[in-house]
């Protein structure tokens, strides 16, 4: 039986978050001699991943696949791990400030 290690990234039509997971497809001769492929997730035989994959943001129905790779040549595309950096520029409001009790 021949074993190989795929990753496959997709994106939620629904919130537009990116992910990859990961799958172990092994593939081999069934009982009756057909060609017989099992994916599995975590050791866990899974049905092989299709268009309608569920989003692990919102859980959304409507998830799609890239080809293989393609996050590699799009790195544009994954959400960085952690919270962003916040800006250091302190914001300026462009009306100027009230003072109390003075009319204008």
């Amino acid at each position: 039986m021949e074993e190989e290690r795929r990753i496959l990234p997709f994106e939620c039509r629904g919130c537009w978050y990116v992910w990859e997971e990961e799958y172990l497809v092994r593939r081999g001769e069934g009982r009756r001699g057909d060609d017989r492929e099992i994916w599995l997730r975590s050791g866990v035989a899974v049905p092989p991943p299709t268009q309608g994959a569920i989003c692990p943001r919102c859980g959304c129905q409507a998830a799609t696949t890239f080809p293989e790779g393609y996050l590699r040549w799009h790195p544009e595309l994954i959400a960085p791990v952690g919270p962003p950096t916040p800006d250091a520029t302190p914001l300026l409001s462009p009306v100027p400030r009230r003072h109390p009790g003075h009319l204008t």
